[in-house]
């Protein structure tokens, strides 16, 4: 315990913040920040809290870790410009240039004085126009097809080196103003080399571009009288300099540069330059005019009386107000509360203990490292694999072996994740566990269902706090045979459902349940007090028709409840308790109202069917639940065994859920624990899938033919006998034969673009690492991360 009455996270995860020791004593309001509004700038940051509040959460794609995120740097431009090879391809034709100048200057080419000759005055059509006033044998002529031909062979032997590339790599990518420093240094070069005659410390000689020109106006105007004229030299030589420098300018940037120097001066920054005000200040509720509220606030992050959990649930109640035009409200309770406000119904602010990295801002939980491979794009390399609401939200499906890690790196650390959403008011989670391994600590739960466990606090509602007895049929019947085909299940317990209820005011317990389906006797009782009510009665007579009958589907009803009507489960499902305690039945409806954090723990071993009927009434309840639409919470429903859960009406209520900001997380230890005729839609309606280290070729199957193919390009090299027909090379190839064991082989190259699978199902069974996993993700609103390899033992 620290001074400041919080207790440090160090040890829990691995970005650790101060988190307050409890609940505030007395009425739960902290005391007022030292300092006085407006004056938020001036106090530094430096609690924890403050600094994982201002850590950068950049845009990235979906899967990534963006706590602290930095998108690596492509260097494959970098170490191209820097070999070897690059540069001597940048040289040689400088080489060449320099070469074929020296020769043009000496007048080495055989047709350059037939091109001159024909171009001197006198020897051709316009010689005795134009050019007649100068009798110069040719020396302009010379000079200004000296310019041509150093134009020509410049922009070829910079087409042919790649210098564009290279300027622009060495001078583009440099930031200001180091950039428009490198250009200029560039563009003095250049002027040094045009004008010579302006820099005394250069020796070496003009390039022809100044005098080129001059020739050319001669040659066009036939005088010199303009060379008189200061004007027009000066203006000449500015046009020169500009085409000189015009290049290295747009490289550097200068104008881009000098208006944002410009409106720095003014004071008026652009828009792309600005700094982004620290969020532990709460820069949106300034902005939203709550002063008042934001320096209390900071206040509380500076001093540590905030953790990671306040900071998120009052950012959701600010988000909740605007969207509601309560900003007034809003404002009054953090006035009055502080960090406190809004503190979940539990009066927790945190998990006791945490074993996962959590990020609630961005809405993560860290579950290992993407592997830096030749599948995985370059953002993803190394890069922290995270998943979120956002691709919980499409639901996802992890197969696996037992043993293979499912529970403890995905199920364990999403419902931690959910759970401390949870706290914040953004989330409600209902895990349930498999037999005998309950997920995570008896405190991070509101409600805990111990089916089967007498000292259990809550009972399950076996119809979700429903008053329509046809949905309490269709919900029942998913459960009890949702997995065979028994298309008239629903309308028989809506036959017995209706009456009962109409009588006694409640739907029967199990076992009561169990006797209408079995015997006629109940039916009979049933239908006496039904007297006066024809509908319902007609209703019954229907049920009680068919009871016995041949292909009677309450029989197969009353076998499955018969599961769920052992002893261990007598206080259960409506049953009465012993010594008349009360009963607390728990509805998953109240999902719907409030960001429960909701644990289901299966009945012990010896009772693994009836755990699987369970196991699909939770999830037609979830589903029953989530469809109503009167939530402002994301929900999400965790099934650390899903076997015997997923069935033709589940994978249709799956793909809804993303309509309807809900998901579910589903583990299986193989595909083969879903019937086959479902493996195609399953795979379809969920979005996000992950296969383990482990799984069979014919799980990896399944996965191969649901992420389907990618184009690639492959390159093949076959090797061919070279065979000679002239005698001396045919000894020679038979000596170098002798020498070497080895005929004269030519190489073929070949390179295609095929048609490769992403993942393989060899591939999957057989190149996973232990303790890795391949895992796809689609967000809801439809960004795709490609399947790739991910450590979960980080």
């Amino acid at each position: 315990m620290n001074s400041d009455g919080t207790q440090d996270a160090r040890g829990t995860h691995a970005s650790p913040v101060p988190r307050p020791a409890g609940p505030p004593e007395g009425t739960g309001v902290p005391p007022r920040p030292a300092h006085a509004p407006g004056t938020y700038d001036k106090t530094p940051a430096v609690s924890a809290v403050s600094e994982w509040l201002d850590t950068p959460r950049p845009e990235v794609r979906p899967g990534i870790w963006r706590f602290g995120f930095r998108p690596p740097k492509d260097t494959s431009r970098d170490g191209e410009r820097l070999s070897p090879v690059t540069v001597v391809g940048l040289l040689i034709p400088l080489v060449v240039a320099l070469v074929l100048w020296s020769l043009w200057r000496r007048g080495s080419f055989p047709y350059q004085f037939t091109v001159l000759r024909l171009f001197t005055p006198g020897d051709w059509w316009w010689g005795g126009t134009m050019a007649s006033a100068k009798t110069t044998e040719g020396a302009e002529a010379r000079v200004v097809y000296d310019g041509l031909f150093f134009a020509v062979l410049m922009y070829t032997m910079g087409r042919l080196g790649s210098w564009p590339d290279a300027v622009r790599h060495f001078v583009g990518r440099r930031p200001q103003p180091t950039r428009a420093l490198f250009a200029l240094f560039a563009a003095l070069v250049a002027l040094s080399f045009v004008f010579p005659d302006a820099f005394p410390l250069v020796g070496w000689d003009s390039l022809p571009v100044v005098d080129p020109l001059f020739s050319l106006v001669v040659l066009i105007s036939g005088s010199y009288e303009l060379f008189t004229s200061a004007l027009f030299t000066d203006s000449l030589y500015a046009v020169i300099t500009a085409l000189v420098v015009w290049p290295f300018a747009k490289v550097g940037g200068w104008w881009p540069y000098a208006k944002e120097l410009l409106a720095a001066r003014r004071g008026d920054v652009p828009a792309e330059a600005v700094v982004e005000r620290p969020r532990a200040q709460w820069p949106a509720l300034r902005d939203a005019g709550q002063q008042e509220a934001a320096d209390l606030l900071t206040g509380e992050v500076v001093a540590g009386r905030m953790n990671d959990v306040d900071c998120a649930r009052v950012e959701h109640a600010f988000a909740s107000a605007r969207a509601g035009a309560s900003l007034g409200a809003f404002r009054e309770t953090v006035l009055r509360q502080g960090g406190a406000a809004w503190t979940h119904p539990s009066g927790a602010r945190d998990l006791s203990r945490r074993t996962a990295r959590h990020d609630l801002l961005a809405g993560q939980v860290r579950i290992g490292r993407w592997v830096s491979a030749e599948r995985a794009p370059v953002a993803y390399r190394d890069a922290g694999a995270a998943l979120g609401a956002d691709v919980l939200g499409t639901s996802l499906l992890a197969v696996g072996p037992s043993g293979a890690g499912k529970t403890r790196t995905l199920v364990e650390p999403v419902t931690e994740a959910l759970a401390l959403r949870a706290l914040t008011g953004a989330c409600a989670v209902v895990a349930v566990s498999s037999p005998g391994a309950p997920l995570g600590s008896d405190d991070s739960f509101d409600v805990i269902v111990r089916i089967g466990d007498p000292s259990s606090v809550h009972d399950l509602d076996p119809y979700a706090g429903s008053d329509d007895p046809d949905e309490a049929a269709a919900i029942l019947s998913e459960a009890l045979v949702g997995d065979l085909d028994a298309p008239q299940a629903t309308t028989a317990l809506a036959q017995l459902l209706g009456p009962y209820r109409a009588v006694h005011g409640r739907f029967p317990a199990f076992p009561v349940l169990r006797e209408l389906l079995e015997g006629a006797e109940a039916l009979g009782a049933l239908r006496e007090a039904l007297a006066g009510d024809e509908v319902l009665r007609r209703e019954l007579d229907a049920r009680i028709r068919q009871t016995g009958a041949v292909g009677d589907v309450g029989r197969a009803l009353a076998d499955r409840l018969a599961l769920l009507s052992r002893p261990v489960f007598a206080e259960f499902f409506g049953g009465a308790r012993e010594g008349g305690a009360p009963h607390r039945a728990f509805s998953l409806r109240a999902l719907a109202d409030h960001p429960l954090r909701v644990r289901v723990d299966l009945p012990a071993r010896g009772h693994e069917e009836a755990g699987r009927l369970l196991t699909r009434l939770v999830l037609a309840q979830f589903h029953a639940v989530v469809r109503e639409g009167r939530r402002g919470h994301f929900a999400c429903l965790v099934l650390d065994d899903a076997t015997g859960a997923v069935t033709a009406e589940s994978v249709r209520h799956i793909q809804r859920l993303r309509s309807r900001d809900a998901g579910v997380v589903l583990a299986l230890r193989s595909v083969g624990d879903v019937p086959e005729a479902l493996h195609g839609p399953l795979y379809g309606a969920v979005g996000c899938r992950m296969a383990y280290s482990g799984v069979t070729t014919w799980d990896g199957n399944r996965f191969a033919q649901t992420w389907g193919t990618e184009w690639i390009e492959t390159t093949e090299v076959a090797k061919h006998t070279v065979f000679a027909d002239q005698p001396m090379t045919r000894a020679i190839h038979a000596l170098r034969k002798l020498v070497t064991g080895k005929a004269v082989t030519t190489d073929a190259v070949t390179v295609r673009q095929v048609e490769r699978e992403r993942w393989s199902a060899s591939q999957l069974a057989h190149e996973i690492p232990p303790g890795h996993a391949v895992l796809s993700l689609t967000t809801v609103k439809g960004e795709h991360a490609p399947p790739m390899l991910v450590d979960l033992r980080g």
